[in-house]
């Protein structure tokens, strides 16, 4: 550990030294028998290590530049404190570490939370605050970039800075003592959502599981995106390589790290508000996935079995009857049966693990794990997945789980996700023909649509739905997009609502949502016409869709309504793309005769499955036959 000589940096500040003479700035101690005092600061334009090694051995103008930096100036204040409060050693990130050497840099990551653990006095500058006294409620318009706090409570790194010392003294940007760690202690756990008795003893209990401790680093930045991740290796007490460049890996591989000393299963409950969309991966891709997670305790795996009988219950109605359930019978077993729930194991097809699942109504292929840990609400905490090949993804929760008791079922949960196109299935929407009636698309749930194509993951079960609106009729219907255990879907739903109710779109989009889950799976159609009338008006909405691989392509139109309101009655106007004609719909070749359109010869082709009516049209029959006269024209 090389720490910085605070006497010879103050005496070469004062003059008392010279150029040339052998000094040294720094010395090399063992980190378990030496004192020294530590800073902690948001960088700004700082001193490293090799400027400050060279500052004394320099010319006048070089040392000069340095002295002018900010960084410099909070090394000299540093270590005015540190002489005033007895210490003569000081560690300051910037200059006391040889960047230029990764073995160095690794090491030292490695090593921060303990040397922060062990300093007897840690300096927090906060460089923001220019009162006299702490901040004590948000002010958006002075730490606009901060949440309303002063910025040192955003950045990754100064979290361990926070928990680790013993002891902190807070400053403001002229240096004046503004608080200790132990005084502002209520104020810190508002701030920073850190329990006050972790921040008063400065150490992490046990009793707290990973998700907890993540969802401290939630909306903590970092300027490299690795750094979140290398920031947090002392909080969980693990070690890595470091390796700048890796991106959102790093992350991965300290989750992967963290599952190998421990059997938490709470580092796989991040997104419980269902915020983030991603999908495939057991693990998450950053710390902000565990934002809403400081609630999450874990559950001792002897009581596993009773919480999860719980679940089954209140979820599903069922009868509790240990005798029928083998996972129940665990209770009554040897203990090493019963521990194989806390095994965790890293192999090439993913994390294996043994835990309680109930499979979905319609597949064996789709199911919901049960976790050792509940939420704010005394339940537990589960995961839906669905098995392709030796390895299970994690997807949206499924609905229509089977009414029945869970089983015990030794995974394989997949990290990362699949990334390639060939996971995934595009949806692209065509409904510029919507506008003919004074229809436009309000909304989207549950998530945002960008252009006119969605895209969904092939491992998940995924409904959104599209509002189209006519202010003027105060008409609306939905269309629903669909990919559901493989199985791309198109729907349309009405607005039954009285014209004298005042639903918002975003209430009638999250009411269709629901009745589409809890409807029966529909048998396969590739490609089909659906019709819905809207009450209270002259309209059908009518969606057309055709299915293919990785695509499905759909059109949403409004039509003028007959009076009878049973469903589509006329044919869409249908489209050829091997003759380029611009029109919409979709079509497919079912034998070798042709209709002339526009002086072109075109094939004959049924639209959507439905049948076809066409006006009169000059017809000719392949290979070759005469044109027939306008007299002889047949109605097909």
């Amino acid at each position: 550990m090389r720490l910085l000589n605070v006497q010879v940096v103050l005496d070469w500040e004062n003059g008392m030294l010279h150029h040339g003479l052998p000094t040294n700035v720094f010395e090399d101690f063992d980190d378990k028998t030496a004192t020294y005092a530590i800073l902690s600061h948001r960088w700004e334009d700082e001193v490293n290590y090799d400027e400050m090694t060279g500052l004394i051995k320099t010319n006048e103008y070089y040392g000069n530049e340095v002295r002018q930096r900010t960084g410099y100036k909070k090394i000299i204040k540093s270590c005015k404190q540190a002489v005033q409060d007895g210490h003569r050693c000081i560690w300051i990130d910037t200059c006391c570490i040889d960047r230029r050497s990764s073995s160095e840099l690794s090491e030292a990551i490695n090593s921060m939370y303990r040397w922060y653990r062990k300093s007897q006095t840690c300096y927090v500058y906060l460089h923001d605050v220019e009162d006299a006294v702490f901040p004590t409620r948000q002010d958006f318009h002075r730490f606009d970039n901060a949440s309303g706090w002063p910025e040192w409570f955003s950045r990754g790194w100064t979290l361990q800075e926070l928990i680790a010392p013993k002891q902190i003294k807070f400053f403001n940007k002229n240096w004046v003592f503004i608080g200790d760690k132990e005084g502002l202690a209520m104020m810190l756990e508002k701030i920073t959502r850190i329990p006050f008795d972790v921040l008063k003893e400065g150490h992490i209990p046990r009793r707290l599981c990973t998700a907890e401790i993540m969802s401290w680093a939630a909306d903590r930045m970092t300027t490299r995106v690795e750094d979140r991740a290398y920031s947090l290796l002392g909080l969980f007490g693990v070690n890595m390589p470091i390796l700048y460049g890796e991106g959102e890996k790093a992350f991965q591989r300290l989750q992967v790290e963290i599952i190998r000393v421990s059997g938490d299963l709470s580092i796989f409950a991040w997104n419980p508000k269902g915020q983030f969309h991603q999908l495939g991966s057991l693990l998450a891709s950053s710390p902000s996935y565990f934002r809403g997670c400081s609630d999450v305790e874990k559950v001792d795996y002897d009581q596993f079995v009773d919480e999860t009988m719980n679940y089954c219950r209140s979820r599903f109605g069922i009868a509790r009857r240990p005798s029928s359930s083998k996972f129940a019978c665990l209770r009554s077993r040897d203990r090493a049966l019963r521990s194989q729930l806390a095994v965790l194991l890293v192999t090439n097809v993913g994390i294996r693990i043994c835990l309680p699942v109930i499979s979905h109504r319609d597949s064996e292929s789709v199911f919901r794990a049960m976790l050792a840990c509940r939420d704010y609400y005394g339940s537990l905490i589960t995961i839906d997945f669905k098995t392709l090949g030796p390895s299970s993804y994690r997807i949206h929760a499924a609905q229509c789980l089977r009414d029945s008791h869970p089983e015990l079922r030794i995974l394989n949960l997949a990290y990362p996700a699949p990334y390639s196109d060939e996971e995934q299935h595009h949806f692209k929407l065509d409904d510029r023909h919507t506008t003919y009636y004074g229809f436009t698309r309000r909304g989207t749930f549950p998530r945002e649509l960008t252009g006119d194509t969605v895209t969904f993951s092939s491992v998940t079960n995924y409904l959104v739905i599209v509002v189209y609106e006519n202010d003027d009729s105060r008409s609306r219907f939905a269309v629903a997009l669909t990919y559901y255990l493989g199985q791309a879907s198109v729907h349309v739903v009405d607005d039954q609502c009285s014209v004298h109710q005042e639903v918002s779109w975003a209430a009638f989009a999250k009411k269709a949502y629901d009745l589409l889950w809890a409807a029966p799976v529909e048998s396969r159609v590739d490609s089909g016409v659906k019709c819905a009338h809207l009450p209270r008006s002259i309209w059908d909405a009518r969606v057309v869709w055709d299915t293919r691989i990785m695509q499905t392509d759909v059109m949403v139109d409004v039509e003028h309504c007959p009076g009878c309101c049973i469903g589509p009655r006329e044919c869409t106007i249908v489209s050829n793309d091997r003759n380029n004609l611009d029109t919409p719909g979709f079509m497919w070749t079912v034998h070798n005769r042709g209709l002339k359109l526009d002086g072109k010869d075109v094939w004959l082709c049924e639209c959507s499955g439905q049948k076809i009516t066409l006006g009169y049209a000059r017809i000719w029959h392949r290979p070759r036959g005469p044109s027939l006269s306008s007299g002889d024209l047949p109605r097909i």
